[in-house]
């Protein structure tokens, strides 16, 4: 699948990009360097710009291969990098995916990641036909299960997390039937 550009309002969601004309590799370092950034997503690691050009390259390969959707989250008027939302664990067969939501601090309780994953819900259920798109974090990660909530999505089972001793909330959400 090629990726797609959406215009999700006050942002718009665009492929992850290291090139002459837009690099998102020095804010990616930025955003991976934060400690809540690093306390919730603690299995990936971006220290420096050759890591995130691999982190880059690694998301348009998810795109070309069908296993990932991802999209920078980026300000209008600069491109500059604010976030990354996706559709991790897709599965086109099945019509299922996992959204996946992170916000660089100086962006975040401003409504960017709720913004966001309704974009990209609304092209997951839309465009994709997805029938079930999840959604997981930490149980202390308030700020995602405020997202959850916002974006429609119900919460659906409480999953033991050996690696980091703290459990995940797993949320659900199905397309809405009115639209």
């Amino acid at each position: 699948m090629e990726p797609v550009e959406i215009n999700a309002g006050g942002y718009y969601l665009r492929q992850l990009r290291a090139d002459g004309l837009m690099d998102d590799r020095a804010a990616l370092v930025t955003a991976f360097a934060d400690p809540e950034q690093r306390r919730y997503v603690p299995d990936l690691r971006i220290t420096s710009l050759d890591e995130a050009g691999v982190y880059v390259e690694r998301r348009a390969a998810q795109w070309a291969g069908n296993l990932r959707c991802s999209w920078a989250i980026a300000e209008p008027t600069t491109g500059e990098l604010l976030g990354e939302v996706g559709l991790k664990g897709l599965d086109l067969d099945a019509a299922t995916a996992e959204a996946a939501i992170w916000v660089r601090p100086e962006s975040r309780g401003g409504g960017v990641a709720t913004t966001a994953v309704n974009a990209v819900l609304g092209f997951g259920f839309g465009a994709l036909g997805l029938r079930e798109v999840g959604y997981r974090h930490a149980r202390s990660n308030f700020g995602s299960a405020t997202v959850a909530e916002r974006c429609g999505f119900r919460f659906t089972e409480l999953l033991d997390v050996q690696e980091t001793g703290e459990p995940d909330l797993y949320w659900t959400r199905v397309p809405d039937p009115a639209r």
